[in-house]
């Protein structure tokens, strides 16, 4: 009798993994910085970020949540839905109420096209592959408002609204290719409706007739102001663990070159790897600085962390328009994608789909910020004729 000899290799216990992986960072950024001084460079950074990045951001989402509200309230968010319902066919092969999910993303977040798909009567519109879509084409215009506003609080004006256009390219992109790979694994999804039994639930709507105008205005503007806190909230996670990290590899030492435990200094990883394949971020971002690519880094978990990066740049003077335009069009169109799409997805039941919804996302991105560099290009050719 032969007997075969089977080797089992050991596997090592996720605990074991963690702690060597966290041995391995903070020992790589010790070693450079030494360890008091990292500890204190990474308190001061999330301090910093919390007192003159976050509360600024959670302003923004006060008063963007009140206006947005107060679209809603009275008719503004219905009648853009009308205006922008022809497109949604044509460009992104979607009934056209999805358009009443992008407005709503856009003033507000992502997850906001999840409250909409959970309508049984707005399911009815679509087939399971477009319906599943939604989840690429609702974040694609995550805190759309809150971007822009950002960006034209730093001074830029053109160039947030020609991320924009970039965002909306990288948006038919995403939202197509993951239509495409539906299809392809699921061939059935493309005749199946969404929803099967069109049971119409009764929806009960206040009623308004006896307040005032002035009272419900009142209410729309405090009632999105309160929600605006709370996506304020929502965000302090990111900014400050996320942020903190993509500094201490972003930035370096102080202007002597030395570490003294100040906030914003690092080690400098991120533009050294930028460095070795610069060619490729120049022509498809425009990028000037290696250090830019911290923010579409940082955007693929949290787009308030990104932007919580502007400032620092701009002081560098790292950052032009075309700069602003390209973190405009991805900021928007990646808006934290890959902390959102598996939470979103599984809402929707349709968790083993979130890999294709990933990728369709991430060359969505890519999209976006290559169209809005080349965009911003032609339009400063223009301004010089």
């Amino acid at each position: 009798m032969k007997y075969k000899m089977r080797f089992r290799i050991p596997t090592v216990p996720s605990g074991i993994l963690c702690l060597m992986v966290v041995v391995l960072i903070f020992g790589y950024l010790s070693s450079i910085m030494g360890l008091p001084n990292m500890l204190n460079t990474m308190m001061k950074t999330a301090h910093d970020l919390l007192l003159n990045t976050v509360f600024y951001l959670m302003s923004i989402c006060v008063l963007t949540g009140a206006i947005g509200k107060l679209f809603v309230e009275f008719g503004v968010v219905k009648m853009m839905e009308r205006f922008l319902r022809p497109m949604m066919r044509p460009l992104f092969n979607l009934p056209g109420v999805a358009s009443l999910g992008a407005v709503m993303t856009f003033l507000s977040d992502n997850p906001a096209i999840i409250s909409l798909a959970h309508d049984k009567r707005f399911a009815t519109y679509f087939k399971k592959y477009q319906f599943i879509s939604l989840t690429n084409f609702g974040t694609a215009f995550g805190m759309g408002l809150l971007v822009i506003v950002f960006m034209v609080g730093q001074g830029f004006y053109a160039a947030p609204f020609i991320g924009f256009f970039g965002a909306c390219c990288g948006c038919i992109c995403s939202t197509r290719l993951m239509q495409h790979f539906v299809v392809k694994a699921y061939p059935k999804y493309a005749e199946e409706q969404a929803v099967v039994e069109t049971e119409e639930e009764k929806k009960e709507e206040a009623d308004n007739s006896h307040k005032t105008v002035f009272i419900r205005l009142l209410d729309a503007l405090l009632d999105g102001g309160r929600g605006g806190v709370d996506v304020g909230i929502a965000i302090i996670p990111g900014v400050l663990i996320i942020s903190t990290f993509v500094m201490l590899f972003t930035f370096g030492a102080n202007a002597e070159g030395l570490y003294d435990g100040s906030a914003y200094q690092g080690v400098e990883l991120l533009p050294y790897l930028a460095n070795k394949i610069d060619f490729l971020f120049r022509w498809l971002f425009g990028f000037e600085d290696p250090h830019l690519v911290a923010f579409p880094i940082t955007a693929l978990g949290a787009v308030g962390a990104a932007l919580s990066l502007v400032p620092n740049f701009l002081s560098h003077g790292w950052v032009d328009g075309n700069a602003i335009a390209v973190f405009t069009a991805i900021g928007m169109c990646w808006s934290g994608y890959l902390s959102t799409h598996t939470a979103m997805l599984d809402s929707l039941g349709y968790r083993d789909l979130t890999p294709k919804a990933i990728t369709a996302h991430t060359v969505g991105g890519i999209v976006a910020a290559f169209t809005a560099h080349w965009a911003y290009l032609l339009y400063e050719l223009l301004s010089v004729l």
